[in-house]
């Protein structure tokens, strides 16, 4: 079963060099409305429902091969197989190198491998692309948090909660700015 998965995601990456990725699906004025949104919620739960549309739109791929190699890796995430999920990512921001999401998914797994140096990179390219995606930034502050740049994380915190402040990480941000205080 293990060479039917790994055939696949060679096929999916394997297909025609000329095949250009089409731009991103634009959901600016979607993700605007979801910020608002959360903005006002009245609870956690009513903002959680609201964070799971925005997750709807960053996975939303430009195009059905990208969408195949988006689900490929997070399955693969899923399944624990974090080599093959950073295969599948590999080759989504390879062909559709202006899609935020390839390069959040490729920094989650490496975040959980604790592989932080090479998860910040990508994080920060999801941002340039996506500058209001907010698991990246959240991503991004617990990254720059492991890596012991506490400051850093602070602000990337702060500025996330500007956009949701119902982020269950919350929670970290008087924790880093304590730590913070001390530098």
């Amino acid at each position: 079963m293990k060479q039917l998965a790994a055939a696949t995601l060679m096929g999916l990456a394997a297909l025609p060099a000329w095949a250009d990725c089409p731009a991103p699906p634009d959901h600016a004025d979607a993700l605007t409305g979801l910020i608002e949104q959360v903005q006002a919620a009245p609870d956690e739960r009513s903002a959680k429902l609201i964070s799971n549309q925005m997750w709807e739109l960053w996975a939303d791929a430009p195009d059905t091969r990208a969408q195949e190699l988006l689900d490929e890796g997070m399955s693969r995430r899923e399944a624990y197989d974090f080599k093959g999920a950073v295969l599948a990512f590999d080759a989504l921001v390879d062909y559709c190198p202006d899609y935020a999401e390839g390069y959040n998914q490729r920094a989650f797994v490496n975040f959980i491998r604790q592989d932080y140096e090479a998860a910040l990179p990508d994080l920060e390219r999801a941002l340039t692309l996506s500058p209001r995606h907010i698991a990246a930034m959240t991503g991004q502050a617990l990254t720059l948090a492991a890596l012991d740049r506490k400051a850093e994380a602070a602000l990337v915190l702060r500025e996330a909660l500007e956009l949701n402040p119902w982020l269950g990480e919350r929670a970290l941000l008087p924790v880093l700015e304590a730590e913070e205080q001390e530098l």
